[in-house]
């Protein structure tokens, strides 16, 4: 399993395999599936002496797993040979001194069915990353906050999963600073900004052939009004990288969003809520801008996703918004709208989605 410029290092006790991976459910899984999974993969890592991280989402899987190589191999191997999932793709591997999920044999992330349910706390070491972040966020200070998210892509961290474990938690915390009056809105502010010029410094894995030669068009957009825009940011960069055309906009009414939309059909559109803050009282102006988003005519459906905390901790759904795609997270977008946009081609104008 490991790389041969690894073999050495192997040879040493302190040294551990880190192994991250992405894959497809072969199936939709039944409710209580995925938790009835991590139990039965949670008393086998721990004979093994494995500890790690699983996230499951809109049918993928993306798992980060750490211990000891021979171990690591034994586990890889059953792993690949689990029918429950398939297209199986290494991301990651590596040699670490030290674990990362040194106080969980498994952590759970991710929704599933957008059931609302309290997100799992953070294993001591990812929440001291986090905190660590905000710290260095509401002090402004970028030039510390690019250089540990730097050190995260050195060692082996996937852009996909610095955004998740890091960069997600790290907004909402400062949302919960500024709700318990622990920072003022200016504080708040300018560490959502630190934290979306950090963010620029994550790479991304080229994705499939068929989705950079679709040359599809997206048009990333704040709702209207709203000031955050980290994820609006960030999720440019993951759809350049992905081989779409991208459009940005932070519009200040629904009639400036249309007008854009109007001039350049977009084959998708992404509006963003804040990521740090729940917004609960912007979700009916939301739901009136996507109502307004499918008032243009053009020659095609246009594929209508939304986002923000709001979602993130499944406080709202797609359907309470008209919309048809709500993510749970900036991981991965680019790839599900691509597949949205290829389905809404499938069907004839005018049918109902």
């Amino acid at each position: 399993m490991l790389a041969s410029g690894m073999q050495e290092l192997r040879r040493d006790p302190e040294w551990l395999a880190c192994l991250t991976y992405k894959s497809v459910a072969t199936a939709s899984p039944r409710p209580g599936d995925i938790d009835l999974l991590v139990d039965r993969a949670r008393a086998r890592n721990r004979s093994l002496d494995v500890t790690g991280m699983l996230l499951f989402e809109d049918g993928c899987f993306f798992q980060t797993l750490e211990g000891p190589p021979d171990a690591l191999t034994t586990l890889w191997s059953s792993i690949q040979r689990d029918d429950r999932h398939e297209r199986i793709e290494v991301l990651s591997e590596h040699m670490t001194a030290a674990r990362l999920f040194s106080d969980w044999n498994l952590l759970l992330g991710g929704r599933r069915d957008s059931i609302a349910q309290e997100a799992p706390a953070l294993p001591p070491a990812v929440a001291d990353h986090v905190a660590r972040l905000v710290e260095l966020a509401l002090n402004a200070d970028d030039e510390a906050l690019n250089a540990q998210i730097a050190s995260f892509a050195d060692q082996g961290w996937t852009g996909d999963a610095i955004l998740t474990v890091l960069i997600e938690p790290a907004a909402r915390a400062l949302g919960d600073a500024w709700l318990d009056d622990r920072c003022s809105e200016l504080d708040l502010t300018i560490g959502i900004s630190m934290l979306q010029l950090a963010g620029h410094a994550v790479r991304y894995s080229p994705s499939p052939r068929s989705i950079r030669d679709s040359r599809y068009r997206i048009l990333l957009a704040t709702a209207p009004g709203e000031q955050h825009m980290l994820g609006t940011t960030l999720l440019a960069d993951q759809f350049l990288a992905a081989g779409w055309q991208v459009d940005l906009a932070f519009p200040e009414s629904d009639e400036a969003l249309t007008n854009q939309m109007t001039a350049q059909h977009p084959d998708a559109i992404d509006i963003g809520l804040s990521e740090a803050m729940p917004r609960h009282h912007a979700l009916a102006r939301l739901r009136g801008t996507v109502e307004h988003s499918r008032l243009i005519e053009s020659g095609h459906p246009t594929v209508v996703s939304v986002g923000g905390r709001l979602f993130a901790e499944a406080a709202a759904t797609a359907l309470s918004v008209g919309a048809d795609h709500a993510r749970k997270g900036l991981a991965g977008t680019s790839v599900r709208l691509a597949e949205l946009v290829r389905q809404s081609r499938k069907r004839p104008r005018g049918s109902k989605k």
